[in-house]
């Protein structure tokens, strides 16, 4: 049986055919405004180009920009409640105290402070009152709100007063979809709750963008199941991205990064996508993502979520050239409509493609209008392309070692043979990589915990959280024998009494099925 891996960019939409660990077949099709249409489009042409029949894929594995264009362009988002269970304690910053104002109005603005939460090493800060949250639920139903975000303090160490929140307010508000903030953010309290209320506005968008998936498979003839990427480089399964779809952020990047290692079969290094709009520039340890380790801004709101640490540009193989006084290279891109805007297809725009195409680096198109620019001046914006990439790279080095760069993208035409001092490594395939990504991705489950050992010993903990990260990771979709733990690590936190420790820990395992 078959793979197909689908990727969204802004540019194109990439769409591969994998027999087990061989790729058969890759193609680009432009994206499409609707997303969708697109896909359908994807799906189709790779099926009719490798002849493989709709009944012998196995599974489709997609990464969408559905989510992330919602939250940035303020759309498609449903008003929300957020209830913060917390007093007497964290009420001068109250809940979206930090949103930019148009987000805070596309979701209503709507928050509750309740008692209840909890201290760092999980004793209660106040009881729950279940007259409060009853009453809260009332209001919340009387403003014809059905969403809700539930955020008790201190919940990565004890999620008991969210879980029984939840249970309270969902009886006096049965057909209410909640998010609870343990499910989703990490230690931090305002950034996890704005993680959890923008999840939570965006379950409604994500159940129609599930069932349009569905469609989009239906009308290729497909019946298989349908898996989206997350940003840790793994998969989700359509109920489970139902209900947390911001994991689907900087999936993209992720794809592509994981395609690049997989394509390569190098494990650690730093890789540089570049597409049609802009560069993604990561690094890879063991052949995922290294995760950010601080706060993430997404549409100017503070998360801190599980997120890949990427550094992006706006240098693409669409990126419009001025050759005024002085030359300048982006940030406006011509995008998907290079093929029409572009000098080497007749247009009149100059992109770095043209000048990739006037100095011999890109065999296609007509070169002549771009060669007419004049070498210096095409060597001119050549060096300026190079060093934007060079400083990206550099800025996501961790370590002095001489690690390779992996290039991927379809605009990976602008990456010399070295940036810096640095090996360039550009796979066969390398257009298509983040569709590849995509392909392969497995299932994770991820812990991010602080554990008091003075009632328990390290050993505990590490298993605890071990046990806790292989349920999630096969909630998600993953087969329980081939769960390996991807990465561990336990911190003390000697700042803190009780002799606490913060322990990371993450698995991955084999799509079930």
């Amino acid at each position: 049986m078959y793979r197909i891996g689908i990727d969204v960019g802004g540019t194109n939409t990439d769409a591969v055919v994998m027999d087990g660990d061989t790729l058969v077949l890759g193609v680009k099709s432009p994206t499409t405004e609707d997303v969708t249409g697109g896909i359908i489009a994807s799906l189709t042409r790779v099926l009719d180009e490798s002849g493989i029949g709709a009944d012998q894929i196995s599974a489709v594995m997609i990464g969408t920009t559905h989510f992330t264009n919602a939250v940035v362009e303020r759309r498609r988002m449903s008003k929300t409640a957020a209830v913060r269970l917390c007093l007497p304690a964290a009420e001068c910053l109250p809940p979206m105290v930090d949103w930019p104002d148009d987000i805070r109005e596309t979701v209503g603005g709507h928050f509750w402070l309740a008692k209840g939460g909890n201290e760092f090493d999980g004793r209660d800060i106040s009881a729950i009152d279940e007259d409060e949250l009853r009453g809260i639920a009332d209001e919340i139903g009387k403003k014809d709100i059905d969403t809700i975000a539930l955020c008790s303090v201190f919940s990565p160490v004890n999620n008991e007063m969210e879980s029984r929140a939840h249970k309270i307010m969902a009886e006096r508000l049965p057909h209410a979809n909640f998010t609870l903030s343990s499910d989703i953010g990490r230690l931090g309290i305002l950034e996890r709750e704005n993680a959890a209320i923008m999840n939570a506005s965006l379950r409604k968008l994500s159940g129609e963008t599930v069932e349009a998936f569905g469609k989009a498979l239906a009308s290729a003839g497909l019946s298989c199941p349908c898996y989206i990427t997350q940003n840790d480089g793994t998969l989700m399964s359509a109920d489970f991205v139902r209900a947390y779809p911001v994991l689907t952020f900087a999936s993209g990047p992720t794809n592509s990064m994981r395609g690049a290692s997989f394509l390569t079969g190098e494990q650690d290094a730093v890789v540089v996508d570049i597409g049609g709009t802009s560069t993604d520039v990561g690094s890879i340890i063991k052949g995922f993502p290294r995760q950010a380790s601080t706060s993430v801004d997404i549409g100017g709101v503070r998360t801190n979520f599980r997120m890949p640490d990427v550094y992006s540009i706006a240098l693409g193989g669409g990126s419009i050239v001025d050759l005024g006084d002085p030359i300048t290279v982006g940030p406006k891109s011509v995008g998907y409509r290079i093929h029409t805007e572009g000098l080497l297809f007749g247009g009149k725009t100059t992109t770095t493609t043209d000048i990739a195409a006037g100095l011999g680096f890109a065999d296609f198109g007509d070169p002549a209008p771009a060669r007419a620019i004049g070498e210096d001046r095409l060597k001119t914006v050549w060096a300026m392309i190079d060093e934007m990439i060079v400083n990206s790279v550099e800025r996501m080095r961790v370590s002095p070692d001489k690690i390779p760069v992996l290039a991927v993208g379809g605009g990976s035409i602008l990456m010399r043979d070295t940036v810096g001092e640095l090996p360039v490594v550009k796979p066969e395939n390398f257009a298509v990589a983040n569709a590849v990504g995509a392909a392969i991705g497995q299932i994770s489950g991820e812990v991010d915990r602080i554990f008091s050992l003075e009632k328990i010993s390290r050993d505990e903990a590490l298993e605890s959280a071990r046990k806790e990260a292989t349920e999630k990771a096969i909630a998600a979709g993953a087969k329980a024998d081939t769960i390996e733990i991807l990465d561990q690590e336990d911190v003390p936190l000697a700042y803190l009494p009780g002799n606490a420790t913060r322990i990371r820990l993450k698995v991955v395992g084999d799509l079930n099925g």
